[in-house]
Protein backbone atom coordinates (compact mmCIF):
# COMPACT_ATOMS: atom_id res chain seq x y z
CA UNK A 1 0.00 0.00 0.00
CA UNK A 2 2.86 2.37 0.84
CA UNK A 3 4.55 1.75 -2.51
CA UNK A 4 1.23 2.15 -4.32
CA UNK A 5 0.73 5.60 -2.78
CA UNK A 6 4.26 6.67 -3.70
CA UNK A 7 3.86 5.33 -7.25
CA UNK A 8 0.65 7.38 -7.42
CA UNK A 9 2.63 10.57 -6.80
CA UNK A 10 1.96 10.99 -3.09
CA UNK A 11 4.68 11.59 -0.51
CA UNK A 12 5.93 8.47 1.20
CA UNK A 13 3.91 7.84 4.36
CA UNK A 14 5.63 6.82 7.57
CA UNK A 15 5.17 3.32 8.98
CA UNK A 16 3.96 2.73 12.53
CA UNK A 17 4.60 6.25 13.81
CA UNK A 18 3.64 6.66 17.51
CA UNK A 19 0.50 8.75 18.07
CA UNK A 20 -0.29 9.67 21.69
CA UNK A 21 -4.05 9.93 22.24
CA UNK A 22 -6.34 10.85 25.09
CA UNK A 23 -4.30 12.06 28.04
CA UNK A 24 -1.17 10.68 26.37
CA UNK A 25 -1.18 7.43 28.30
CA UNK A 26 -2.29 5.53 25.19
CA UNK A 27 -0.04 5.45 22.13
CA UNK A 28 -1.42 4.12 18.86
CA UNK A 29 0.65 3.14 15.83
CA UNK A 30 -1.24 3.50 12.53
CA UNK A 31 -0.14 1.26 9.68
CA UNK A 32 0.84 4.32 7.63
CA UNK A 33 0.71 8.00 8.47
CA UNK A 34 1.33 11.54 7.36
CA UNK A 35 1.96 12.93 10.87
CA UNK A 36 2.30 16.56 9.77
CA UNK A 37 -1.23 16.34 8.33
CA UNK A 38 -2.56 14.07 11.08
CA UNK A 39 -3.66 11.43 8.59
CA UNK A 40 -3.63 7.77 9.60
CA UNK A 41 -4.05 5.04 6.98
CA UNK A 42 -5.23 1.73 8.38
CA UNK A 43 -5.30 -1.53 6.41
CA UNK A 44 -8.33 -3.61 7.35
CA UNK A 45 -7.48 -7.22 6.56
CA UNK A 46 -9.76 -10.21 7.04
CA UNK A 47 -8.65 -10.57 10.67
CA UNK A 48 -10.51 -7.32 11.38
CA UNK A 49 -13.82 -9.12 10.77
CA UNK A 50 -13.64 -10.84 14.14
CA UNK A 51 -16.24 -9.30 16.48
CA UNK A 52 -13.74 -8.41 19.19
CA UNK A 53 -11.31 -6.86 16.74
CA UNK A 54 -14.14 -4.94 15.05
CA UNK A 55 -15.16 -3.35 18.35
CA UNK A 56 -11.53 -2.44 19.17
CA UNK A 57 -11.14 -0.93 15.68
CA UNK A 58 -14.15 1.32 16.27
CA UNK A 59 -12.73 2.54 19.58
CA UNK A 60 -9.29 2.98 17.98
CA UNK A 61 -10.72 5.15 15.22
CA UNK A 62 -12.54 7.31 17.75
CA UNK A 63 -9.31 7.79 19.72
CA UNK A 64 -7.52 8.94 16.56
CA UNK A 65 -10.36 11.28 15.62
CA UNK A 66 -10.62 12.73 19.13
CA UNK A 67 -6.90 13.56 18.83
CA UNK A 68 -7.58 15.43 15.58
CA UNK A 69 -6.50 12.72 13.15
CA UNK A 70 -8.27 11.78 9.90
CA UNK A 71 -8.43 7.98 9.52
CA UNK A 72 -8.54 6.37 6.09
CA UNK A 73 -9.55 2.72 6.25
CA UNK A 74 -8.33 0.55 3.39
CA UNK A 75 -9.23 -2.97 2.30
CA UNK A 76 -7.59 -5.39 -0.11
CA UNK A 77 -10.21 -4.48 -2.70
CA UNK A 78 -9.00 -0.89 -2.69
CA UNK A 79 -5.35 -1.89 -2.99
CA UNK A 80 -5.67 -4.62 -5.60
CA UNK A 81 -8.82 -3.74 -7.56
CA UNK A 82 -9.32 0.01 -7.18
CA UNK A 83 -5.85 1.49 -6.66
CA UNK A 84 -6.67 4.73 -8.51
CA UNK A 85 -9.61 5.37 -6.20
CA UNK A 86 -7.45 4.71 -3.16
CA UNK A 87 -4.77 7.13 -4.37
CA UNK A 88 -7.48 9.73 -5.05
CA UNK A 89 -8.96 9.26 -1.55
CA UNK A 90 -5.61 9.77 0.11
CA UNK A 91 -4.78 12.74 -2.13
CA UNK A 92 -8.10 14.43 -1.27
CA UNK A 93 -7.47 13.93 2.44
CA UNK A 94 -3.96 15.38 2.13
CA UNK A 95 -5.21 18.38 0.18
CA UNK A 96 -7.99 19.01 2.70
CA UNK A 97 -5.49 18.98 5.56
CA UNK A 98 -2.97 21.40 4.07
CA UNK A 99 -2.85 24.86 5.57
CA UNK A 100 -3.15 27.54 2.85
CA UNK A 101 0.23 29.11 2.21
CA UNK A 102 2.20 26.39 4.04
CA UNK A 103 4.76 24.23 2.29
Amino acid sequence: MRLLLVAGGLPEPLIGVPVPVGDGSIVLHPDLAYPDLRIAIEYEGDDHRDAGRWHRDIERRELFEDAGWRVIRVTSRAVFHEPERLIARVRRACEARRIPGAQ
